[in-house]
Order: structure tokens, then C-alpha cells, then sequence
């Protein structure tokens, strides 16, 4: 999955647009519950090396949050890695270059969407 086909996944999944938070940014995209206004996703353009040493270039990566007993065997698949620039306990990055699957991304999209929905409150 690349970067456009995302953005129309949330759209008609969550019925949630980019929003674009960071001045002179429009490579960044965030996508926020629209009750709570918590990111559940952000796409950014990052250097490849930041991922993978001694790799070249640039690539569009997505960030999901996912669940903590998860997040270690994720690293092992194809695309996946550790969260650039949030917590490695809490968060993947994603490679939006064609190498992860539409039915895995759409079900770690549909993780981070939960895990940052608005908790109900107990009586």
C-alpha cells in the first residue's frame, strides 16, 4: 500500500481527512479521532537510513500505534520496523512503498484506531 491508497483507507474507513499540523509541512500528514483528537496515525517522508542502515534516500512511512506484547514480532515482517521519532514501546512504522500487504496495514490500522479511541467510563 502507498501513501494515497492510506489516505483513502481512513477516509472511507473512519471518515477521517489528513490534517496537515506542522507549518510548511505538507509532506506530514496526522489523522486524529475526531471525538478526541488523538493521532491514531501520521504519515511522514523520512531518509531511508533512519530505518535501515546505510540505506539511501527517501521513503513515506506511516506510524500506528500498537499493542506493547505485539510490537517485537512485528520488526521481523517485511516493511515493518520500530516507531521513528515516537516510542518503540507504543508505536511501528510502516513502509508505504508497496512492501507491507493491504490487509495487514488496514488490521494495524484498525489497532491504532482502538487504542486511541476515548475510553468508556465505568459506573
Amino acid at each position: 500500500m502507498y501513501k494515497k491508497e492510506l489516505d483513502e483507507l481512513i477516509l472511507r474507513s473512519y471518515g477521517v481527512s489528513a490534517e496537515h499540523p506542522f507549518d510548511s509541512d505538507f509532506d506530514t500528514a496526522v489523522y486524529r479521532h475526531t471525538d478526541n483528537r488523538k493521532w491514531f496515525a501520521i504519515v511522514m517522508n523520512i531518509k531511508r537510513d533512519r530505518l535501515t542502515a546505510g540505506a539511501s534516500g527517501y521513503t513515506d512511512v506511516v506510524n500506528l500505534k500498537c499493542e506493547q506484547e505485539v510490537i517485537p514480532s512485528l520488526w521481523g515482517e517485511e516493511g515493518i520496523f520500530p516507531a521513528y521519532h515516537m516510542s518503540k514501546a507504543h508505536w511501528i512504522s510502516v513502509l508505504l512503498d508497496g512492501s507491507v500487504d493491504a490487509d495487514t496495514l488496514e488490521w494495524l490500522l484498525g489497532i491504532s484506531y482502538r487504542l486511541t479511541s476515548s475510553k468508556k467510563k465505568r459506573r
